[in-house]
């Protein structure tokens, strides 16, 4: 099972390819991935790491956490389960209510 650690403020021009060269010298990487905004396809200076065992990942944690790259400050801990969002806009008509005409009588 791999760690997956969630690793913010990262400068916005960083690689996913840096990003694994920043965790390779605390242990083996599975995979780095740096989340882009959907419509401009730019990083939202934020992104993941998944490590092979929980021991590296931590080692990973304690060293970098705190730490400077290219002159910010980045938060790296252990990832969260993403939460479940609601799909949607939800209620009638998939509109929330809102808008169009309604009888109140």
């Amino acid at each position: 099972m791999t760690f997956k650690i969630y690793v913010g403020g990262l400068p916005y021009p960083t690689t996913e390819t840096e990003l694994t060269d920043l965790f390779v010298q605390h242990g083996n990487v599975d995979s780095a991935k740096i989340i882009t905004d959907k419509y401009t396809g730019r990083s939202r200076g934020f992104g993941f790491v998944e490590m092979p065992s929980e021991e590296e990942g931590k080692a990973a944690i304690a060293a970098l956490n705190g730490t400077q790259l290219d002159g910010r400050t980045l938060t790296v801990n252990q990832a969260r389960p993403q939460e479940a969002r609601s799909g949607g806009r939800g209620g009638v008509g998939g509109f929330g209510g809102r808008g169009g005409r309604h009888d109140r009588s």
